[in-house]
Order: C-alpha cells, then sequence, then structure tokens
C-alpha cells in the first residue's frame, strides 16, 4: 500500500504519527527518510506518545546514534545522520535493534537500506508547498495498516 498524506502543521504530523503510533507493534520498523527540518523527529515524538512515552523525552538523538525509551513496548528511536556506511551500523549492532522486540524509528535509513527489513515500512516527508509537507507511506497492504488509513482520512489529498 501506498499512500501519501497531507501534514499542513506540526500538529497534523503528530495526529498522522499518532495513528502510525497506534497500529504498531514489537518488531515494527519505520524508516523515516526527508531533508533536515522535514519532520521526522516531530513524527518519532508523535509515535512515542501513542506508545506510552512522553513526547518532551524523545529528541533528536544525533549525538547517540540510538536512543531507547520504555513505554507499551521498548521504542528505539534510531539517527544515522552521522554515520556513513553499514559497516558502521553493523558494528554498533544495529542489526540487533532492527530485528528486537520493540518498535524501531530510524531517521536517515538510505545508509542502511540492505540491513532494513524486508518488511518495514517507509515514510517520506516531502515539502510540498511553502507551509505544508507531503508524507508519503509504503507499507504492507494488512487490516492494521488500513485501521491507520481509516484514522487518517482528514490528511488524505482531498480530504
Amino acid at each position: 500500500m501506498n499512500i501519501d498524506l497531507l501534514s499542513r502543521s506540526e500538529e497534523d504530523t503528530l495526529a498522522i504519527a499518532r495513528a502510525l503510533g497506534a497500529v504498531l507493534v514489537p518488531g515494527d520498523v519505520v524508516a523515516l527518510t526527508g531533508e533536515l527540518g522535514a519532520g521526522k523527529t516531530v513524527f518519532c515524538k508523535g509515535v512515542g506518545e501513542s506508545l506510552g512515552v512522553s513526547p518532551e523525552r524523545i529528541v533528536s538523538p544525533t549525538f547517540t546514534i540510538v536512543t531507547e525509551h520504555e513505554g507499551a513496548v521498548p521504542l528505539y528511536h534510531v539517527d544515522l545522520y552521522r554515520l556513513s556506511s553499514e559497516w558502521e551500523a553493523a558494528c554498533i549492532g544495529l542489526e540487533e535493534i532492527l530485528n528486537g522486540e520493540g518498535v524501531c524509528l530510524v531517521e536517515w535509513p538510505e545508509i542502511i537500506v540492505s540491513l532494513l527489513p524486508k518488511h518495514c515500512i517507509k515514510v517520506r516527508f516531502l515539502f510540498s508547498d511553502a507551509d505544508g509537507r507531503r508524507l508519503n507511506i509504503d507499507a504492507e497492504d494488512t487490516p492494521r495498516m488500513h485501521g491507520f488509513l481509516t484514522r487518517c482520512k482528514s490528511h488524505l489529498p482531498g480530504g
């Protein structure tokens, strides 16, 4: 399933992320792609909130690479901006986190494409105009993703 959602504000991005977080289960990996300032960390806050993690605790982990948060399920927030190769990611044990028991949110996943699970959820953040973003979501066509889509109807183009 490949869908586009529109976000005109930080609150819209949070609402979309909360809706996705509500359908995530342990073992899910969400790959977040977009330019600096596109809204990836804000999105992580919304997912975290739906998993019982206070949004204030979720900040860009650029200097720590991986931050683990306790919630309804473990939430791993990974920011690969400072890594230059899959080899570096493998050296820090990223494969174990990607295949672990928690939900894993990965910013800058293009660095580790071959390490990502086959069925990861991909979210691309694209600037659509001066005050909006388009979030392109690519995921398996499953009942839970249809549940996510139902929760996001107001963010569909023309919705």
